[in-house]
């Protein structure tokens, strides 16, 4: 039988820690039946091995026929779930929040309909605090069927009041729904194209959201019709390279958190996004002090309350600070100090690689490559980068793919590996040409390689003075300019006319204040 790593129980069981499983087994191994003693040592087996092979489970466990298996895996499954919905009660505010619904529900079953409203009631306030519109209306219905079927006595104009409700409720709900497919289409378009490529890019992007866009987005929003909003904005004008406007609903994204408090506490991993997010646009617009002064507040946030946060909000922590921290070096030009992020860092991903998405993966080794080309290891540079080109991931994230591949051909140029260039240049192009990425910075860069692999030191100088002076007036072209996001090529141009090493270029702008392009 072979081997699957896809196994749902077994990855949920790789994914639980040590109080997790504590409580599991604290909970069932008081139970003595035949069943229950089986599925305790699947569990045990399954934790201890270190690949799904159910071949050697049945080895290990006898009493299991080969026809039971699938029961009792289901059963374990069951139960896991029931233990961690226990212990993350205590944790999620929102799953309390439904346990009083079917409170209500079991009360209402019972004939106790002014003690199923009573539970309604309650629900409904914690509802609307936590700005939880789609449980709202899921209580308000339940309190609509209770006075329609049954006579509760309540309080008179309880019909008006309900019908009230329901028709604001529906009328936020849309509105949400409406917002929340917009941001996820934005983000979606985002992965798929990364910043446009030129302007037919541009056009279909806002012509897309124009339409997408609801025309009553007023003043008189919610919580979360605001939040998907201005994540909606934050993706399309990320996608334009407007930073100066990504920047502006960033941070009224994070202000809004200002004004909802209590939703920091319930909605932790939004708000932290929204940091990282702001971050970025940080980033992106060169405030360093601004972005120093936000990576130490989302550090603080994050270390003060991670002990309350779940799996998921901590393996999105993690994302979000490495990638601010990496990003600071980047900032600096001060990419030999960046290194020492690394072996924590690889760490962290093997720690989480069954929660983290390959798109991040993808980035961090992205990062971790221009860390060591920076600082002049270019070895170490192409190992990383040969895991970005043999990562089999489609078409996610085209864009670095493309720029993984040219910055592999500048890092084996500068090993003077000339003969792998020159082999390599074709199969490039053509991945690039394929993806329709080929913008004229890149297309400048491979025929600059293919011209000057075994050109004479002398002539050199000159050469890379040539394209970077072609680089700079591409640089104007605001479609052309996302390539320098990805890859400070002029600052390596700079490093090879004067002959000193690119970091120290970077960190020099980075002192001056230099603009960079």
């Amino acid at each position: 039988m072979s081997n699957n790593q896809h196994d749902a129980l077994f990855i949920l069981i790789k994914t639980l820690t040590k109080a997790e499983k504590r409580n599991f087994q604290l909970a069932f191994n008081k139970n003595n039946t035949k069943e229950d003693v089986l599925f305790i040592q699947l569990f045990n087996t399954l934790d201890k091995l270190k690949e799904y092979d159910e071949e050697l489970i049945l080895k290990k466990i006898p009493a299991i026929k080969k026809q039971q298996l699938s029961n009792v895996k289901a059963h374990l499954y069951k139960q896991l779930l029931t233990s961690l919905r226990l212990l993350y009660k205590q944790k999620d505010p929102l799953i309390d929040l439904r346990e009083q619904l079917d409170y209500a529900r079991v009360l209402y079953s019972k004939g106790l309909y002014n003690q199923s409203l009573k539970i309604l009631s309650r629900a409904k306030a914690m509802a609307i605090e936590q700005e939880e519109v789609m449980l709202s209306y899921e209580i308000i219905e339940f309190e609509k069927q209770i006075e329609s079927r049954h006579i509760t006595r309540s309080l008179e104009n309880r019909a008006d009041e309900l019908s009230a409700e329901s028709r604001q409720i529906e009328h936020r709900l849309s509105n949400i729904s409406r917002l929340s497919t917009l941001s996820l289409r934005m983000y979606g378009l985002y992965l798929k194209l990364g910043h446009a490529r030129d302007k037919k890019d541009a056009d279909m992007v806002k012509m897309f959201f124009e339409q997408e866009l609801p025309a009553n987005c007023g003043t008189d929003m919610s919580f979360y019709e605001k939040i998907h909003l201005y994540q909606a904005y934050s993706w399309y004008y990320y996608i334009l390279q407007d930073f100066v406007m990504f920047y502006r609903y960033t941070q009224k994204w994070v202000d809004l958190f200002k004004e909802y408090p209590s939703l920091q506490r319930t909605d932790v991993e939004l708000y932290i996004k929204a940091m990282h997010n702001l971050l970025t646009a940080h980033f992106y617009t060169m405030n360093h002090e601004k972005f120093m002064r936000d990576l130490d507040q989302l550090e603080t946030f994050i270390a003060e309350n991670q002990e309350s946060f779940n799996e998921n909000t901590k393996t999105s922590a993690f994302v979000y600070v490495y990638t601010a921290r990496i990003n600071h070096y980047f900032l600096e030009g001060t990419f030999s100090e960046g290194l020492s992020l690394v072996p924590q860092l690889e760490t962290e991903i093997a720690e989480h690689q069954l929660k983290v998405d390959q798109h991040r993966v993808l980035l961090f080794y992205y990062k971790i490559a221009c860390l060591y080309f920076g600082s002049g290891d270019n070895n170490k540079a192409i190992d990383y980068l040969n895991k970005i080109i043999h990562l089999r991931i489609g078409n996610l994230r085209a864009d670095i793919q493309c720029f993984a591949r040219i910055l592999h051909l500048i890092a084996h140029y500068e090993l003077e590996n000339y003969s792998l260039v020159e082999y390599l240049i074709k199969s490039v192009y053509h991945f690039i040409a394929k993806n329709k990425d080929l913008g004229q910075m890149m297309e400048e860069i491979l025929k600059f390689l293919r011209r000057n692999i075994y050109a004479h030191p002398k002539a050199l100088r000159s050469a890379f003075a040539d394209l970077k002076e072609r680089l700079v007036q591409l640089s104007q072209n605001p479609y052309e300019r996302r390539s320098f996001l990805y890859l400070d090529i002029i600052s390596w141009l700079e490093s090879k006319i004067e002959g000193i090493p690119v970091q120290e270029i970077i960190h020099r702008k980075f002192v001056r204040k230099e603009k960079r392009i």
